[in-house]
């Protein structure tokens, strides 16, 4: 059965960074593209990036470009989130995401900017 596990998450400071991973398993990673999800309390769940099956296209949530960006390694079966110059706002629980057919989540990770 389909299987994301994100990692990665923890308190930072304003400014500060942190990468996330999210480790794949139970299809064909190479064949799908995958995404990352955020949802801050009493908010919606966002799209924040996304990136193609072979890592060649990437597309970004307005609030988050240039200052993330989506990667995978399809011989690990993981797909990554650096997250640079982190703000306040950027505070959620980060998920990760694939569709086939039904989409599927990982159980997610906190991300908490504070100073």
């Amino acid at each position: 059965q389909v299987q994301l596990v994100e990692s990665g998450g923890g308190l930072v400071q304003p400014g500060g960074s942190l990468r996330l991973s999210c480790a794949a398993s139970g299809f064909i990673f190479s064949s799908y593209a995958m995404s990352w999800y955020r949802q801050a309390p009493g908010k919606e769940r966002e799209l924040v990036a996304r990136i193609t099956s072979t890592g060649s296209g990437t597309n970004y949530a307005d609030s988050v470009k240039g200052r993330f960006t989506i990667s995978r390694d399809n011989a690990k079966n993981t797909v990554y989130l650096q997250m640079n110059s982190l703000k306040p706002d950027d505070t959620a629980v980060y998920y990760c995401n694939v569709v086939q057919y039904v989409a599927y989540w990982g159980q997610g990770t906190q991300v908490t900017v504070s100073s």
